[in-house]
């Protein structure tokens, strides 16, 4: 190197340290390009994403409406007193069985007996007052007759004979009055002999005592309100489960569709019902819209109780040989997170050495399609869905087929 050259190296500052200086800032550079390649090649391919996948499996869906409510018995009777009174004595207790007619309790019935034997006395009188009225008829139509025949033969004036006619209608019309006081006379009879019999507060079905609000000495004041005195629930080994549906569900209830319901009474047994009945009047409570529907039990067993809580299973739906997807994967939408926003550069050098991975497009509706995992890459397929379980969906048409792994949930 020529001294010119020496001068000129040393002007510009490429001295022999200062090269070395530069070409290791160059060797950097390329290396951290070559490095953000790397980078976004291994992230476009989908390295360092985990997906969550379930195979897709074929199989049998039965689709059911959850419902709670009560156990009841089929025809539950409450008894009351029409008279006020005391009772006198209380014949039956709790889950007592009494048969049609019997007697469950009675009223002190001194004062209504009472009233019985004067309606007898004043139909008894009314009966002689009859018989008295009849006699008095009898003798004024022989009197009239006999007037007659003399008026006939011109013995008597004109005069006797109609008072004789007068005497026979007087009679006559208190006869009809004799008859009318035995007829008002046996009906009070018949009314007091009516309250002395519903002194007798009888049972009017054949069935099981539940529960019992009457005492021996109890003073019943049925003038303000019926007292329930006793209730008799009619037969327990059929039973009725009635439960609040959901107005999001009523729609896919029939009658006939069959039930299983659970009391917690006993934890691990299922009991089987139907729908017998759907009312169409809505109850609504706390702004929530429910229907009554009520199912049909038997419980000859005898093992369930009037008023159990109850959670029942209705079927509405069951279809067979069904491709079936989890739920989840009708919701798993992929997206890229704000930290993977930032982790995949800023501005500047660094920026350009080490660009953001390309996001995955927006997933279409959750109904419309799901994400299957092909060759390590999210791809979607549209699907129709059709009926759910609340776990698993069946798909009715679509790109799916049994074994793909469709996408339930991603992490990275």
């Amino acid at each position: 190197m020529s001294e010119r050259q020496r001068e000129i190296e040393a002007v510009l500052g490429l001295g022999r340290p200062q090269r070395g200086r530069i070409w290791w800032a160059l060797a950097a550079v390329l290396a951290l390009g070559g490095l953000g390649a790397w980078y976004l090649a291994q992230r476009s391919a989908g390295v360092g994403i985990a997906y969550a996948t379930q195979a897709v499996v074929r199989g049998d869906l039965v689709v059911t409406v959850t419902a709670t409510g009560s156990v009841e018995p089929t025809n539950m009777v409450d008894i009351s007193s029409e008279l006020s009174g005391t009772l006198k004595e209380v014949l039956v207790d709790f889950n007592d069985r009494v048969e049609t007619g019997q007697v469950l309790a009675r009223l002190d019935t001194a004062n209504l007996e009472a009233k019985v034997a004067v309606q007898r006395a004043n139909l008894r009188a009314a009966d002689a007052r009859v018989a008295r009225a009849q006699a008095t008829l009898n003798e004024v139509e022989t009197n009239f007759d006999t007037s007659r025949q003399l008026d006939e033969r011109g013995v008597t004036s004109r005069q006797s004979l109609d008072t004789a006619r007068a005497a026979l209608d007087r009679a006559r019309a208190d006869l009809e009055i004799a008859e009318a006081d035995v007829a008002l006379s046996s009906a009070n009879l018949r009314l007091a002999e009516t309250e002395l019999a519903k002194a007798c507060i009888c049972s009017p079905i054949t069935g099981v005592v539940l529960d019992r609000q009457a005492d021996t000495g109890q003073i019943v004041a049925a003038s303000l309100s019926a007292p329930v005195l006793f209730t008799v629930a009619e037969d327990l080994t059929r039973m009725e489960l009635q439960v609040a549906v959901d107005e999001a569900d009523i729609g896919r209830l029939e009658i006939g569709d069959a039930a299983t319901f659970t009391v917690d009474a006993y934890d691990t047994r299922t009991f089987p019902a139907e729908i017998a009945r759907i009312r169409y009047a809505p109850q609504t409570a706390e702004g929530v819209v429910t229907y009554l529907a009520t199912l049909d039990v038997d419980n000859s067993h005898l093992a369930l109780r009037p008023g159990m809580t109850a959670t029942a299973e209705i079927v509405v739906s069951k279809v067979g040989d069904a491709l079936l997807v989890p739920n989840a994967a009708l919701r798993f939408r992929p997206a890229v997170t704000a930290a993977e926003e930032e982790e995949g550069g800023g501005s500047g050098l660094l920026g350009l050495i080490m660009p953001r991975r390309p996001s995955l497009p927006d997933a279409p509706r959750a109904a419309d399609a799901v994400w299957v995992l092909r060759a390590g890459q999210p791809v979607e397929v549209a699907i129709e869905p059709g009926d759910s379980d609340g776990q698993l969906t069946e798909i009715r048409s679509g790109g799916l087929t049994e074994g793909d792994l469709v996408i339930i949930g991603q992490d990275g």
